[in-house]
């Protein structure tokens, strides 16, 4: 199919009416506001009680006899002995390593999962899930109750999962909790190309220190247990439930 330099497909005049068609009105657009508001307190009512995360980011499309599948569940569920919950996107392939290899472990496991065309459906080892529509609101909920992120190999959307971490980080916007990224022969030419960016300029050499790369689970679970557990003193704190609420 033929594309225009604008990126509005040839021969598609009611595809390019929708694109040019400018602001929507006003009250449309607090639809869309209140939806979103609706969506962000649903996710904080479901999410209030899971105690402190760990979120684990990887493909969907890895199977279980592909060995980032095993890996996965082994990581996963050494640092829920830590007394974390496993949190991940709810979906399959290492998402669902992550929730499974936590469950293996006596831990526990949340999702939340993304509403796609596809229809994607959470895993079976969840504890506890939500669905979102919107992907930018579920991936707040994925880093707001998390003290580390453990990156696992994936495509585009772990990739913006990570970098919006590590941006978060960098800027200050949340805390330095520690970001793993397990597989290093999956991930060596994105961090050669990062030393690239440091050497523009584009980022800083201390950037290159925000994360951790190992193919070792005993190193990655030491890792986050020195830079989460005990810089950030966590312990197991149960918040208040509030019938009035519907939190019994």
């Amino acid at each position: 199919m033929a594309v225009t330099p604008n990126n509005i497909p040839a021969g598609k005049p009611e595809l390019q009416h929708s694109y040019l068609e400018g602001p929507r009105s006003r009250w449309r657009e607090f639809v869309f506001a209140f939806r979103v508001f609706l969506e962000f307190i649903r996710g904080f009512r479901v999410l209030h009680f899971v105690g402190p995360c760990v979120t684990v980011f990887g493909s969907a499309r890895f199977k279980e006899d592909h060995p980032y599948y095993q890996l996965t569940r082994e990581i996963s569920g050494a640092i829920s002995k830590l007394g974390f919950t496993i949190m991940t996107g709810g979906g399959p392939g290492l998402m669902e390593a992550a929730n499974k290899g936590a469950r293996d472990a006596g831990g526990k496991t949340v999702g939340c999962n993304i509403l796609l065309p596809h229809e994607q459906q959470p895993n079976p080892y969840l504890d506890l899930f939500v669905d979102f529509q919107y992907f930018f609101v579920r991936k707040v909920l994925l880093v707001k109750y998390s003290y580390a992120f453990v990156i696992m190999p994936g495509g585009a959307g772990t990739l913006d999962e990570m970098f919006e971490t590590l941006t978060l980080i960098q800027t200050k916007k949340i805390s330095s909790f520690p970001v793993v990224l397990m597989g290093i022969s999956y991930w060596q030419p994105l961090i050669e190309f990062m030393h690239k960016m440091a050497e523009e300029g584009t980022i800083s050499k201390q950037d290159l220190s925000l994360f951790l790369m190992t193919d070792s689970v005993e190193e990655a679970v030491k890792h986050i247990e020195k830079y989460a557990v005990h810089q950030f003193r966590l312990k197991s704190v149960r918040p208040h439930k509030i019938g009035l609420f519907g939190e019994g």
